[in-house]
């Protein structure tokens, strides 16, 4: 079942387009990887799906409702998830305060969690519970982001380039975690440049470049086409 299907997206800043007629889909219980070289518009096409842009065009549709043009509040209460890439968790909360601050009901179809089902998967967490989140390293707070998002039992998650700027062993336990969601049953779109961490996790790959959408297919297959990887990422 498509989760997510977004069709002739454009989407500006300012006066300059950013994004020239985006389409991709994500499945119930999918990884899918949105790849590209800095710049080439992966943030900005998230950013764009969960409303927070003023100048879009184009249909995103999530559980067969187009949710273009709706306010980012009310697109979160459908259950699509948003875990940005600067992070934002509340420096003057406790980890178990920012967690709160994430809570929503139940969701059908969607996994539930709580603070303890989170800890399982993240158990440096789970050990600063009290801990402000001013005080936790860049990549516990990556951690606390996702975890937050989470506590809102989300359908689908956008996750905006989790392993950038944090130490490998955190990039392993998020890849760890995001096969843990998977099984969950939850469906991930995955903004990264690292390609190792996407092959790891992603079970198809859409490339842009330039805010177009210029390669799309399984992950592995593309991880193995020297040629395509050089083409639109450089490795």
């Amino acid at each position: 079942m498509t989760l997510l299907k977004v069709e002739a997206l454009n989407a500006f800043y300012g006066r300059a387009q950013i994004l020239f007629d985006v389409g991709f889909e994500v499945g119930r219980g999918e990884v899918v990887a949105l790849m590209g070289r800095n710049g080439a518009g992966k943030s900005t096409t998230m950013k764009a799906v969960m409303g927070l842009l003023p100048r879009t065009s184009g249909t995103v549709s999530f559980m067969g409702e187009n949710i273009a043009g709706m306010a980012p509040y009310r697109i979160a209460r459908r259950g699509l998830g948003y875990v940005p890439e600067d992070r934002r968790v509340f420096g003057d909360l406790t980890v178990m305060e920012n967690l709160d601050t994430g809570r929503q009901p139940p969701r059908e179809n969607a996994p539930l969690w709580t603070p303890d089902k989170l800890f399982r998967v993240f158990p440096n967490l789970g050990e600063m519970r009290e801990r402000r989140a001013s005080r936790m390293s860049g990549g516990e707070q990556q951690m606390l982001t996702v975890s937050r998002t989470l506590m809102g039992n989300p359908r689908l998650v956008l996750l905006d380039e989790p392993s950038e700027g944090v130490a490998p062993v955190i990039v392993e336990q998020m890849a760890d975690m995001i096969l843990e969601l998977k099984r969950e049953g939850l469906a991930i779109l995955l903004s990264e440049q690292n390609l190792h961490f996407a092959e790891l996790v992603s079970d198809r790959v859409y490339v842009l470049e330039k805010g177009q959408i210029r390669h799309e297919g399984a992950m592995n297959a593309f991880a193995r086409d020297d040629a395509a990887r050089r083409e639109f990422l450089g490795v």
